[in-house]
């Protein structure tokens, strides 16, 4: 009897024993799914941690990267010209005997729409604006109204190369009143100054956000001598102080700098080696823009690679020779000139300015005689020979025009 009760007392035990371990495994179970803390013991299960860390993962995004902004550029447009004359013959067609005074706007009246869609507009002033005191003269000592520099801002000219072999003609008081009459009509100019601090004031000029910096030299100023103490006055080439120059500008802020240089054999139409061996050093010393003066007659141009200050490769414009935009000077191609026109861009985002498209196009000086005195007109020769319909033109000039296109043409491109 003693042994039988107490076999039923050991399987009672087990039984209730293993009803309770099923009911907790069930209640813990319920706890997790429905997120509610399981009981603490001892040996917590790791099957938890490890769902619930799976579930973040699946549910979290991957970061998306940021796009990378689309650069912005600004773009802006160079025109420069050639020499601007003021001849003995080109004054009595000019000047209004009623009112006294002269006018010179007819001149430019034809490629005025051309000059006018640039942002920057230069020109070789290649004559003093002395004043009345001095007379109005020619060559070989030059002296024009100031009219004439009226009629270059009215036709859309801004900037001003005044470094020649004639920036002396009318000696220091002369070039003083030049510089004064350019300053009242707000034209940027370089290439002479009244002191030293104007000569070492950077000349920058900026247009939709583009800064550009010019700068201007001559070989010489025909034998006359810049007065003792004053270098300041006319701007005489020297390779080194260019280049030191060039830097000053770059260091002020330029994006682009202009170098004119009044050099070359005149009425030579292909470059001296001297020409080329400067400009070409200029062009790896930073110039973005050579413009070349004083062979009175077009010569070629090229691109020549270089690299910016930050060792990116860029291309630098020489122009050797831009010709006579306004003179009185015939025969020998020493009657056309050439307008380039340079599209520019920079790189607001990342940096860097380019020079993005040249254009070189022909001019000529139509001088005809409709009275007693010469009239002038600067003529843009393509535009003129696609038209033909020029009542001042004759048969014979519409047949030279298009002989002399293809001649300017070729030479232009010779070294391309």
């Amino acid at each position: 009897m003693y042994r039988k009760m107490k076999k039923r007392r050991w399987v009672l035990p087990a039984f209730v024993l293993l009803l309770l371990a099923a009911a907790s495994v069930i209640w813990v179970l319920s706890g997790i799914k429905s997120g509610s803390p399981a009981p603490a013991d001892n040996n917590p299960t790791p099957i938890a941690v490890e769902a619930t860390s799976l579930s973040e993962d699946q549910n979290t995004p991957a970061p998306t990267p940021s796009p990378t902004p689309e650069p912005v550029f600004a773009e802006a447009v160079w025109i420069g010209v050639g020499d601007i004359m003021s001849h003995a013959p080109q004054l009595p067609g000019a000047f209004d005997a009623a009112t006294k005074s002269y006018n010179f706007d007819s001149y430019f009246e034809p490629v005025k729409p051309i000059l006018q869609s640039g942002d920057w507009v230069m020109a070789n002033l290649e004559t003093p604006i002395g004043g009345p005191d001095f007379g109005y003269t020619g060559y070989p000592s030059f002296n024009a109204p100031f009219e004439l520099a009226e009629a270059l801002k009215n036709a859309g000219f801004n900037m001003l190369s005044t470094a020649n072999n004639h920036s002396l003609d009318k000696g220091e008081r002369g070039l003083r009143n030049t510089i004064e009459n350019l300053k009242e009509l707000e034209f940027s100019f370089t290439g002479t100054a009244a002191s030293q601090e104007e000569a070492d004031a950077p000349v920058l000029v900026e247009r939709n956000g583009i800064t550009m910096g010019i700068l201007s030299y001559t070989y010489g100023t025909n034998g006359i001598p810049i007065p003792e103490g004053k270098p300041y006055l006319v701007n005489l080439i020297s390779e080194e102080a260019i280049k030191a120059d060039i830097k000053k500008l770059r260091d002020a802020g330029a994006d682009l700098v202009t170098v004119a240089l009044h050099f070359g054999i005149e009425y030579q139409t292909s470059p001296s080696e001297e020409q080329k061996n400067l400009a070409r050093s200029l062009a790896a010393s930073g110039a973005d823009i050579i413009a070349g003066s004083h062979p009175h007659v077009v010569q070629p141009y090229e691109m020549v690679e270089s690299f910016d200050e930050d060792g990116n490769r860029k291309e630098c414009l020489i122009i050797y020779s831009m010709g006579n935009f306004i003179s009185n000077q015939r025969g020998e191609s020493k009657d056309y000139g050439v307008i380039f026109k340079v599209s520019v861009s920079k790189n607001m985002t990342e940096g860097g300015t380019v020079i993005k498209e040249v254009e070189a196009i022909p001019t000529w000086v139509h001088r005809y005689k409709p009275d007693k005195h010469f009239r002038y007109r600067i003529l843009p020769v393509e535009d003129v020979l696609a038209a033909s319909n020029d009542d001042l033109l004759t048969p014979t000039d519409y047949e030279t025009l298009q002989r002399d296109l293809a001649m300017l043409n070729t030479r232009l491109e010779s070294m391309k």
